[in-house]
């Protein structure tokens, strides 16, 4: 608790007990341990796969490798610290600590093969590819799709459920609470739908400029542009042949621009939601104990809607800065992107808060159809829409002037207004009958069968690495 209190960082503090389970992916410790686990796979990689030192790992030898990676521990990423304040290199650390765990075995006298020919972002790219893409696969996609799911509930609950709809914040055609919540639904789907098809985030591991230029004074027999290849899949990834000393980022700016639209969704959908909580369309559920305001206890606020919107914007700005600064570099390589990577885990768990912010706010809520059917059930203006369509059906002249005059502007329109007004009409007799059945509340087109008609994808796997394993590390990175 003491510790929590003197964080700097909501994110460690007061959110800590929500979030603080993404270190996994995202802590500093994390980002050793992926590193240790890109190292560790590519020194397999090049004994059994492209035979460089002429001698093959056994089973037990494999086993002992991959342990170093899978036991990793807190005590592991303090090592990897004590003796990068001697390198002042971070990932110069991870290979001297690889090294010293060779000390006393008999891969001791291989240890100049831990990271060979690489250069610090082969390694980095790896390792921020396979954190991020296990955390979309474990974490965001789990939380977003039950997110999507909650909202999809609420729209098939209310499916019929007639509303005044508000163009302009104005009285307008009448549509149903089901359609209005489902059309979030949809949008959020086709975006989660795009994340699930960018199953292998592009990387690299082809040396200091990209060229492998290194790689083929040591071993000029090597096909080194296929063994990049099939080491980069073997992770679960996408090799990108054309970098300069970094791989761009393009990958990732693409996976933050799609959080960000998702996010900019739902952030529509807590303003709607807070919106209609102030027309009293929703009630909340009180919770023993809790306090609404500190001065008038009346109160019940829409606050879990208020936190998403807030932590939305937080991760917003972090995701566009992000996908907008990684992509650029100057010439084959700067440092500026160094520091900003180390933010992912920050824009990421903003997000994760929101979601569940509004996970919570629409389980509170509850739909309040007398208050949404009285608002809607006097009016009878909204009918001239489809009076004057039908006008128009039957060569009436001036059909949309004759509503204009009669409606626009006047509010509190009355039904024996609208129904002598039809009357009136010389039009068809079936036309007539239609027209004065008609009321407010019937007036909603397919709103119902759209919500019928939507089929929730939410429940469709990612595919990619997180099915099965990633091939030579046996799953390891996940």
């Amino acid at each position: 608790m003491e510790h929590s209190l003197l964080a700097v960082s909501p994110l460690d503090g007061r959110y800590s007990d929500k979030v603080s389970y993404l270190s996994q992916y995202f802590a500093e410790a994390a980002l050793m341990r992926y590193r240790v686990l890109v190292e560790i796979e590519w020194f397999i990689f090049i004994f059994n796969e492209l035979d460089l030192a002429k001698v093959k790992l056994d089973s037990k030898k494999i086993r002992f490798l991959r342990e170093i990676y899978e036991d990793f521990d807190i005590d592991s990423a303090k090592k990897i610290k004590e003796i990068e304040r001697t390198t002042n290199h971070d990932v110069k650390a991870v290979e001297y600590f690889i090294k010293g765990k060779f000390e006393g075995t008999d891969l001791e006298k291989y240890s100049e093969f831990v990271h060979f020919a690489c250069t610090s972002e082969d390694i980095n790219n790896l390792a921020y590819s396979c954190s991020i893409r296990d955390f979309l696969e474990r974490d965001f996609l789990v939380t977003a799709r039950d997110l999507v799911k909650e909202i999809y509930a609420l729209a098939s609950a209310n499916r019929a459920v007639s509303m005044l709809s508000r163009t302009h914040g104005q009285t307008a055609t009448p549509t149903t609470l089901g359609k209005e919540m489902v059309n979030f639904v949809a949008r959020m789907e086709k975006e989660l739908e795009v994340l699930g098809n960018f199953t292998a985030l592009p990387a690299k591991i082809n040396g200091a400029v990209g060229n492998y230029n290194a790689h083929v004074v040591a071993y000029k027999n090597v096909d080194w542009m296929d063994a990049g290849k099939k080491f980069v899949e073997s992770l679960g990834l996408s090799l990108n042949s054309y970098t300069t000393q970094i791989e761009p980022h393009d990958g990732f700016a693409f996976v933050f621009d799609s959080i960000k639209r998702f996010n900019t969704i739902l952030l529509d959908f807590d303003r709607d939601m807070w919106t209609y909580i102030s027309l009293g369309y929703f009630g909340q559920r009180t919770i023993k104990g809790e306090v609404g305001s500190s001065t008038m206890p009346h109160k019940v606020n829409p606050i879990d809607f208020e936190n998403s919107e807030g932590n939305l914007g937080l991760a917003n700005a972090l995701l566009s800065h992000m996908s907008e600064k990684l992509p650029i570099s100057r010439m084959q390589r700067d440092l500026t992107d160094s520091t900003v990577l180390r933010n992912v885990g920050s824009s990421f768990a903003y997000s994760i808060l929101a979601y569940k912010s509004t996970i919570k706010g629409v389980a509170k809520c509850e739909v309040k159809k007398d208050v949404i059917l009285a608002d809607l059930k006097d009016r009878w203006e909204v009918l001239a829409e489809p009076i004057q369509v039908v006008m128009r059906k039957n060569l009436v002249k001036n059909s949309y002037e004759q509503l204009k005059e009669l409606t626009r502007g006047k509010g509190g329109i009355s039904k024996t207004t609208v129904q002598s007004f039809i009357k009136k009409l010389k039009i068809k007799a079936e036309d007539k009958k239609t027209l004065l059945d008609l009321t407010p509340e019937k007036y909603v087109g397919l709103a119902a069968k759209l919500v019928d008609e939507y089929e929730l994808k939410s429940n469709e796997g990612l595919g990619g690495c997180g099915d099965g394993g990633c091939g030579s590390c046996g799953g390891g990175c996940h």
